[in-house]
């Protein structure tokens, strides 16, 4: 697999590990709920490592300067040599305005999730390949920037009626029997009818994953990032 995977650790599982990934990122770092800046932050992680930010905690009145002190702390200290700024909640112009200050302040790359993308110019994190898209349909949304792509085994569901269809994400899709290989969407499916509605189910094996991050890689993703209770066995 040529696509650099980095896989998502907390501190407990980055502690509890018999062995660390070749690339890790540390992930649960939030803004703090009882101070100007960020909490949770890494004491040290393997060289090469990424930061994950995320928004689980709401910007609130935070201090941008104050973050990026941290955060340039953190760096000079070997800890981490990119961030990735997972940032979930939509419409929260502060967060764009983080985003922007940091890409400017720190002297390495920072990734941003797709809400925020128009705050920046550097690599935006794009949320996991659907099963029922092609790689490079789905990429070509963001042609002209740096992709840096989430790996993940979800499964999908869509549901015809006489009403449209319907899209479901299923977290566990079982293998079964009658699961047809497809090759250009890197992923098993199967159809089922049931009263007035036809069922298709997609989901993806380790194989299908492994398939999907060479052919993004050839599209020019520059790098994939997943969760290491996951995807520990790529």
């Amino acid at each position: 697999m040529v696509l650099p995977l980095y896989l998502a650790m907390t501190a407990r599982e980055m502690t509890s590990a018999a062995s660390l990934p070749a690339l890790t990122g540390y992930m649960a770092c939030h803004f703090s709920p009882g101070g100007p800046g960020l909490t949770n932050l890494p004491g040290d992680i393997p060289a090469g490592g990424l930061l994950i930010l995320d928004d689980r905690m709401p910007f609130q009145g935070h201090n941008i300067p104050r973050i990026a002190e941290q955060l340039e702390e953190i760096l000079r200290r070997g800890a981490f040599d990119s961030l990735l700024l997972d940032f979930q909640r939509p419409g929260i112009p502060e967060e764009g305005q983080l985003a922007r200050a940091l890409e400017e302040a720190l002297p390495c790359p920072v990734g941003v999730s797709h809400p925020y993308v128009d705050y920046t110019l550097g690599p935006v994190f794009l949320p996991p390949v659907p099963p029922d898209i092609p790689v490079g349909n789905y990429l070509s949304s963001r042609k002209g920037r740096e992709i840096w792509l989430e790996a993940a085994l979800d499964a999908l569901r869509l549901t015809l009626t006489s009403g449209g269809c319907t899209a479901e994400s299923l977290p566990d899709a079982q293998e079964e029997a009658s699961d047809i290989p497809c090759p250009r969407l890197h992923c098993r499916y199967r159809g089922e009818i049931r009263d007035n509605a036809a069922l298709f189910t997609f989901r993806r094996t380790p194989d299908d994953l492994r398939a999907l991050l060479e052919e993004a890689s050839r599209l020019g993703v520059t790098r994939a990032v997943g969760l290491w209770q996951e995807l520990s066995f790529l």
